[in-house]
This record gives structure tokens, sequence and C-alpha cells, in this order.
């Protein structure tokens, strides 16, 4: 029972951090230090990753009729906009899909620790700080997914890559870069959720071919308990991140990876 009040925690953390800006990674660190699961590294290791695909299901839910192009009550050329925006996540993922096959394993080991997570968590925290004060007053080029180049679709997967990093933010590094490129609040976190349908599908596939599907009866339900969570927690975060970009800007979010990051490092350095 005890494993399973755990992955309902896990589960929470990970449905808000997802899509908030704020880095999955630096939360999960620090819950998991008070919130130890009695398992193998290993099946730790692919649970942090499986759970978001509770998290992928609330996005296409959500946003089934903007993602599905088959549908009777679009028109033919509104199927054909909604086709574009597949184009543009297609291309969106190809960076960060080669090179996390490549590297995912490399960055995990030789990155996956306290101080590049803070690191990590200060330094994005600062530019989201600096990007929306340098952005105040001014209006977004790219305001519609029409508007949206393949160009720089590409160059927002491009940066993408950066996620790699642990404690960088997925849903922030490419926020990030989506408004560097010119694109509105709303077109950035949209952008953002749609890119990580492929991109999330695809490493909880990676994760799980690797560990395998020999699960315990414990590991199943843990693994089912967190990704319902994820899910359901994942829909009230993503409805109240569009309504409050719609009101504010990332600026908040900034202020709050910088005060995590301080925490993170200051555990580190206190249990060193």
């Amino acid at each position: 029972m005890l494993e399973i009040l755990k992955a309902i925690l896990l589960g929470i953390v990970e449905g808000i951090t997802e899509w908030l800006p704020i880095s999955s990674t630096g939360h999960m660190i620090l819950v998991e230090e008070f919130a130890k699961f009695d398992a193998s590294g290993q099946f730790m290791e692919m649970f942090r990753v499986v759970i978001q695909l509770g998290a992928i299901l609330a996005v296409i839910i959500l946003y089934f009729n903007k993602l599905n192009p088959f549908s009777s009550k679009k028109s033919k050329h509104e199927k054909k906009d909604t086709l574009n925006i597949w184009y543009k996540v297609i291309i969106g993922v190809i960076p960060a899909g080669v090179m996390g096959v490549l590297f995912d394993d490399w960055f995990d080991e030789n990155f996956y620790n306290y101080v590049t997570v803070a690191i990590m968590l200060i330094l994005y925290g600062i530019l989201f700080i600096v990007i929306e004060r340098r952005n105040r007053g001014k209006e977004p080029a790219i305001q519609s997914f029409g508007e949206l180049s393949f160009k720089t679709a590409l160059l927002i997967g491009c940066i993408q890559v950066l996620s790699l990093i642990p404690g960088t933010s997925r849903s922030g590094v490419t926020i990030l870069g989506a408004i560097l490129l010119g694109a509105s609040r709303s077109i950035a976190a949209e952008y953002s959720f749609f890119l990580s349908i492929p991109v999330m599908f695809g490493a909880s596939a990676l994760k799980l071919v690797k560990f395998g599907f020999d699960f315990t009866g414990m590991e199943l339900a843990v693994l089912i308990t967190g990704m319902a969570v994820a899910f359901a927690v994942s829909i009230a975060a993503i409805k109240f991140l569009m309504g409050y970009i719609k009101r504010n800007d990332f600026t908040a979010f900034g202020w709050y990876r910088i005060g995590l990051g301080i925490i993170v490092l200051g555990y580190y350095l206190i249990n060193r």
C-alpha cells in the first residue's frame, strides 16, 4: 500500500511539472529522496519515463479535435491545416529523436546529478526572466500555427535537444526557443505539448523495450497508478497553464526555477 501512495505522489508531481516549464527531473530528484521506492534502480529509471504516457494521454484528449485531421466536422481546408500542424510536429521532433536515441543514456549517466539539475534550473529561470523583459510590449510575429514556418519548427526542434540535459525542462526549453523565434506564448506552449506526443511516446517505448515486460504484480500496480494519476493531474495542469498565460507571462516560473535550483543545490551541499 505504501508503494502505491508513493506512486500517487510521483504521478502528481509528474502531471504538474511535465507541462509547466519548471523541470520534472528537478522535482523528481527531490521527491524521490523522501519517497524512496522498494524497487531496483532499473525499474525506477523506466518508471520515471513511462508514467509520462499518462501525461501524454491528457494532451491527446484535450487537443483531440485540433489534432484530428480526419474529423468529419472539419472542412477540407481545416483538415489541411491540421495535417500542416502534424508536418511541423514531425519536423520538430527529428533532432531530439535522433539525439535521444544516440545519446539519451549517455546524458543520464553523465548529467543526472544534483549539480547539473540545479544549474539548469537556475540558468533557464534567469533566461525566462530576461527574455520576458526583453519582449515586454512587443507583438509576437507568430500568433497561429499557419504563421509557424517549417524552418522555425525545425529550429525549435533543434533547441529542444537541450532538454536531454536533466533539469532543463523539455517544455521549458521548447517554449523559450519558440518565444525567442517570435511565437506567442500560447503557440509556444501548444507546440511544446504537441512535440511531446511523439518524443515521449518514443522515449517510453525505448525504456519499456530496454527494461522488458517482466513486471511483478506490485511493479505493474505502481506503474499503472502513476500513469493514471499523471493523466488526471496533467488535465488540470494544462488547463491552468493555458489560462494563466492569457493574462500573465512566464516570469513567475523563472523565479520559481531559480528558487528550486537553490534548494536542490543547497540540499546537495548539505548531504554531500
